[in-house]
């Protein structure tokens, strides 16, 4: 790999980057006093860290029986209040005891 591929690469991602962060100060000038759009913004980061962490979570063991257990023991434990700690901790455990139980 050759350094004016590493250069452009990290050229490219820093403007998208900045445009990212851009173009929603340049386009709303004025302060967005809609309901519907208000709520619609509040939940963008939630809808987009669920899309990149849900289909990893199913390809991240090798048995989506495994990973499937572990994600409703996550939900369940999220429900109830635990903290992050006792949240993975608890999907991984059950993860790992459904595979190691061959299933």
């Amino acid at each position: 790999m050759s350094n004016t591929y590493v250069f452009l690469s990290i050229a490219a991602m820093a403007l998208t980057t900045y445009f990212i962060r851009m173009l929603p100060m340049a386009i709303f000038r004025k302060k967005i006093e809609n309901r519907w759009i208000k709520s619609f913004l509040y939940y963008v980061p939630y809808v987009v860290l669920s899309a990149m962490t849900f289909p990893a979570i199913f390809s991240s063991t090798g048995s989506v029986l495994g990973a499937s257990v572990g994600c409703v023991v996550a939900i369940m434990l999220a429900y109830f209040n635990k903290g992050l700690l006792t949240v993975a901790i608890g999907a991984a455990a059950m993860a790992f005891l459904i595979q190691f139980a061959g299933m």
